[in-house]
C-alpha cells in the first residue's frame, strides 16, 4: 500500500525543539510524596494557519494514577484537535488531561500525546510554563520537605553498541552506535539497579521502551537523547527499545543502554535460536494499525498511529519465542509500485540495504543471521491500482514480470539462507492466483519448500489508516499464521 505525503511533511519537521536533562538522585527527610516532570515539545509540521504539535510528558516524581498538564501559549495559538488526552482551553491556557488508558505514570514513566492547533502565522513560539498536576515542569524534582538533592551524570556507553545489546535488525554499526532505517528493529538489554538510560538520536520515528516485557514509555520523535527510565526495585531488569515507526528516508541512532547510578549493564540476553524474516510492503509494516479511523488526517497522521512492534509479523515471531526482522517498505511492490510512482525503483532496488536512503548501500549478514522461515507479501502494491497511461505495462505483461521478477528475488533468498529455509510467498485474493503460480512454478522446479500462504479472512476490517491493517486485523492474521506454520517442514 502506498505512503502519504504526510509522512514527508514530517521528516522534513519545521521549528522542531526537544529538551533533555540530566538524571537527579533524591535523599527526602522524611519520606513523603515528590513531584516534578519533564516536558518535550515537538512541532513536527507547520503550514498557513495551522500545525501539529507532539508532547512527550516524563514524571520525575512519585508513581501518579492521573495526570493534568496545563500551559499557556503566549502568541495567540489554540489546540483545535488532540488526541491521546482530552483538551480544553480558556483564553490563552490549555489543559490536557490523560486518556482511559494512559493516566498512570510510574516514576521515570513518559506518556506522548499530540494536538493540530491554530496560528497567526508570525509567531508561533513554544510554551514555558508547562506543569503537571500543578507541579512545574522544569525537568528536576521537587519536595515540599528538607531533601538533599545531587545531579549525576550516567556511565558512558561501551564503545562496541552491540557489546551489551541484542539486535536481530538490519543496523549498520559504527562503534559507540547502530544506525537503521526498516520499522521494527528492537534492542535489548539487561542490568541490574533502579534505572536504566536509553542512548538515542532520532528526530524522525516513534519508540516504545519496555521493561520485563512491559511498555512504560512511547517516544515520539525524541531527537538526540539520553532517556531516563528511574524508580524500578533494585534488582536484575530487562529492557528492550523497538522502533514503532518507517524510516526509509532516514537513519535513526541508537548508541547504547547506560546503568543509573549504582548500577551495572550486564551481559546481553542470548539470541533465540529460531528466526523468522518478513519482508513486504505497509500491510507487514504495520502501517496506521493502531487507528480506529481509515482517515487519521485528524487523530495524528500516520506516523502516530503506527506499531510495527504490534504488527501481525511481530507478533507472531514472538508467539513463537523468534528473532525476526521486518523488511517491510511501504508503496513498493516487485515490479511496479503504488499507482506506478517512482517508476525505475520497486522493493528489490532496496532490499539488500542496511540504510534504504543510501544508494548502493548492502547489509552484511554477521553471520548469525540464518532464518529458518521467511514469510513474503508483495504484490498489493503492483496490482491494487489501474495502469496509468504511459506506464510500460498491459494488464498481462504486468503480471509476467511479476512472475519472473518474483522467482529471481526467491533465487536471491534461496542464496542467502540456503535449501533448508522454508520461504512462504503470502497473497490476498487481490492477486493470490498470481502468486500462487509463482509457488506452483517453483515447486515444479524442485524446490517443494516453497508454499503458498492465502492471507485473506472475511474477518479482516481493515479499519487502519488508508484501509490498512487494523490492530484486530492484525491479532488475526498472527493466528491464522501461527496456525499455518504449524504445518510446515521447519527445524527449528
Amino acid at each position: 500500500m502506498h505512503v502519504t505525503r504526510r509522512r514527508s511533511r514530517l521528516a522534513a519537521a519545521i521549528g522542531i525543539i526537544t529538551t533533555a536533562t540530566a538524571a537527579v538522585t533524591l535523599a527526602t527527610i522524611p519520606a513523603q510524596a515528590a513531584a516534578g516532570c519533564r516536558v518535550t515539545y515537538q512541532v513536527g509540521s507547520q503550514w498557513h494557519g495551522g500545525f501539529t504539535a507532539n508532547v512527550n510528558v516524563t514524571n520525575l516524581g512519585d508513581p501518579v494514577p492521573s495526570w493534568r498538564l496545563t500551559w499557556s501559549f503566549t502568541a495567540g495559538q489554540a489546540v483545535t484537535q488532540l488526541w491521546s488526552g482530552k483538551a480544553a482551553q480558556s483564553g490563552a491556557r490549555v489543559t490536557v488531561d490523560n486518556a482511559s488508558w494512559n493516566g498512570s505514570l510510574a516514576t521515570g514513566a513518559s506518556t506522548a500525546f499530540g494536538f493540530n492547533g491554530s496560528w497567526n502565522n508570525s509567531s508561533n513560539p513554544v510554551p514555558s510554563d508547562f506543569a503537571l498536576n500543578g507541579t512545574p515542569c522544569n525537568g528536576s524534582t521537587t519536595t515540599t520537605t528538607t531533601t538533599t538533592t545531587t545531579t549525576t551524570t550516567t556511565s558512558t556507553p561501551p564503545s562496541d553498541v552491540l557489546a551489551q545489546a541484542h539486535t536481530a535488525g538490519r543496523v549498520k554499526v559504527d562503534g559507540s552506535s547502530a544506525q537503521y532505517t526498516w520499522p521494527g528493529v528492537y534492542f535489548e538489554g539487561r542490568f541490574r539497579g533502579n534505572g536504566v538510560g536509553i542512548v538515542l538520536n532520532d528526530p524522525n520515528n516513534d519508540y516504545d521502551v519496555q521493561i520485563d516485557g512491559t511498555t512504560v514509555a512511547t517516544l515520539v520523535t525524541p531527537g538526540r537523547i539520553t532517556h531516563q527510565v528511574q524508580g524500578l526495585t533494585d534488582a536484575t531488569h530487562t529492557v528492550r527499545l523497538v522502533k514503532r515507526t518507517e524510516s526509509p528516508w532516514a537513519a535513526g541512532e541508537f548508541g547504547g543502554f547506560v546503568a543509573a547510578p549504582g548500577g551495572e549493564i550486564l551481559a546481553k540476553p542470548a539470541a533465540r535460536p529460531r528466526q523468522i524474516e518478513f519482508i513486504g510492503d505497509s500491510l507487514t509494516a504495520g502501517y496506521g494499525n493502531t487507528s480506529t479511523t481509515r482517515d487519521c488526517s485528524a487523530n495524528g497522521g500516520v506516523n502516530r498511529n503506527t506499531n510495527t512492534d504490534l504488527s501481525f509479523g511481530a507478533l507472531t515471531a514472538r508467539g513463537l519465542n523468534a528473532d525476526y526482522q521486518v523488511n517491510a517498505h511501504s508503496g513498493r511492490g516487485v515490479v511496479r509500485n503504488y499507482n506506478g510512482g517512482e517508476p525505475g525503483t520497486d522493493f528489490r532496488t532496496f532490499y539488500d540495504r542496511a540504510l534504504q536512503h543510501v544508494p548502493g548501500d548492502v547489509w552484511r549478514n554477521p553471520g548469525t543471521w540464518r532464518p529458518q522461515l521467511v514469510v513474503v507479501g508483495l504484490g498489493t502494491n503492483d496490482f491494487s491500482t489501474a495502469i496509468n497511461p504511459g506506464e510500460p505495462w498491459t494488464s498481462d505483461s504486468l503480471v509476467a514480470a511479476y512472475k519472473s521478477a518474483y522467482q529471481g528475488f526467491i533465487d536471491k533468498l534461496r542464496t542467502q539462507y540456503g535449501p533448508g529455509a522454508v520461504i512462504v510467498v503470502s497473497a490476498s485474493n487481490l492477486f493470490a492466483q498470481t502468486a500462487e503460480q509463482v509457488v506452483r512454478d517453483r515447486n515444479a522446479r524442485g524446490d517443494d519448500r516453497v508454499r503458498f500462504w492465502n492471507n485473506d479472512d472475511p474477518r479482516l476490517d481493515r479499519l487502519g489508516c488508508d484501509w490498512h491493517f487494523s490492530l484486530n486485523d492484525h491479532r488475526l492474521l498472527s493466528t491464522l499464521l501461527t496456525d499455518y506454520i504449524a504445518t510446515l517442514p521447519i527445524t527449528w
